[in-house]
């Protein structure tokens, strides 16, 4: 063979060579880069972000909860997917085990304590009573406590569905959670007998966030109260005047009331910052997202900011206090049934109460874009968000 074609030959090999090992290097570091800091998320909350929690405690969700995305009931209160399980599809999470569902359970990438009716303060009466929920934040913190203490215990015995104990201090903690403690008895005892008792709330947020703490947690995320006041639930049940809704439809004076308690968490939070000094404790502005898909859907790709679309009884809200969604009874004497509309992904409201589906997204989606923190929260530098859908 001549002496120029050997020579060919070889940096022709060489060449294909060293494109292989660039393709090579090209993968690992793609890999590398879809790596998050965040190895798990334990969540603290009530219906926004349970993931079927409550109704694995007591089991009687029916159709057409999950109607979208899942195709039947999930344990989720919307038609398909709450907040949480976008943020944690963005972190490259997968979905967060209740932790109450004993069967089908992975508690590897963490563990979710929230449910449906859950308070922040300890409930007063029983669920079959009032229906709040008995897993109130101080008994999620309980549950959180012994959790630990479980994966301490187990995590030399092999192969199992628990993490390992050091990601405690590696996992992000999320709240969501004061919802219920603000509207549980607004109609009763009006905005100003609620405002005794906020100070409160925001007290046992920011005592949990300094426990989880002392436990190792170190990053932490409290997404603020959504502005109720938009909600059909409540433009139905809330008293008020004509000259108490605002152009786009929603309770003036009850929004108000939410941004006085959103700002006193705010400080509450900043104050906590302060005192724990080496974490990261994060105010979510998720009200600020909420309020305005409900005062502009248009602007989102969606229809229909106040209106619920599973509920009873037509009209501008399309809500009934005596039918929620996806139940049948006698009014009248006529046997209805709350049922859902064929087009969840054009509202905001599922129920009345919570958001579907598609307003959970474009809520997660903003967070996730880092526009809604305070302080400013470097997600980027943690992990590379991935898509979600």
């Amino acid at each position: 063979m001549k002496p120029l074609i050997r020579m060919s030959l070889w940096f022709y090999s060489m060449v294909i060579t060293w494109v292989f090992l660039a393709a090579i290097l090209f993968m690992v570091d793609t890999t590398e880069c879809k790596n998050c800091g965040f190895k798990a998320i334990f969540n603290f909350g009530d219906s926004n972000t349970d993931t079927g929690g409550f109704w694995a405690a007591f089991p009687a969700q029916g159709p057409p909860h999950g109607m979208t995305y899942f195709k039947k009931p999930v344990g989720r209160a919307t038609d398909g997917r709450v907040i949480l399980d976008f943020l944690a599809q963005g972190l490259g999470l997968p979905f967060l085990s209740p932790y109450l569902q004993s069967i089908g359970s992975d508690y590897r990438h963490g563990a979710n304590f929230a449910t449906l009716a859950s308070t922040v303060r300890l409930p007063q009466t029983s669920l079959f009573v009032t229906g709040v929920s008995p897993f109130s934040l101080e008994i999620q913190l309980r549950q959180m406590k012994e959790f630990k203490v479980k994966v301490d215990e187990h995590h030399h015995k092999g192969k199992t569905n628990l993490p390992s104990p050091d990601i405690f201090g590696k996992s992000l903690y999320t709240f969501y959670i004061g919802q219920n403690d603000f509207t549980g008895n607004l109609a009763r005892i009006g905005i100003s007998g609620v405002k005794e008792y906020l100070p409160r709330v925001v007290s046992q947020i920011a005592s949990t966030i300094k426990e989880i703490h002392a436990l190792g947690g170190r990053t932490f995320w409290v997404l603020n109260l959504a502005p109720i006041g938009c909600y059909p639930a409540f433009l139905v049940e809330l008293p008020h005047n004509t000259s108490d809704i605002d152009q786009f439809g929603c309770l003036i004076s009850y929004n108000n009331a939410v941004v006085d308690y959103n700002n006193m968490l705010k400080a509450a939070l900043a104050k906590t910052r302060k005192e724990i000094g080496d974490a990261n404790v994060v105010y979510v502005d998720t009200h600020a997202v909420l309020l305005d898909l409900f005062q502009h859907p248009t602007s989102y790709g969606l229809k229909y900011g106040t209106k619920a679309c599973c509920g009873y009884g037509g009209g501008a809200y399309n809500f009934n206090q005596q039918l929620f969604c996806g139940n049948t009874k006698q009014i009248n004497g006529t046997k209805v049934t709350a049922k859902a509309c064929e087009d969840p992904q054009n509202y905001v409201s599922w129920d009345g109460i919570h958001a579907t589906d598609a307003a959970n997204k474009l809520t997660a989606y903003s967070i996730l874009n880092g526009s809604y923190f305070d302080p400013p929260f470097p997600l980027h530098h943690y992990c590379d968000i991935q898509p979600i859908g």
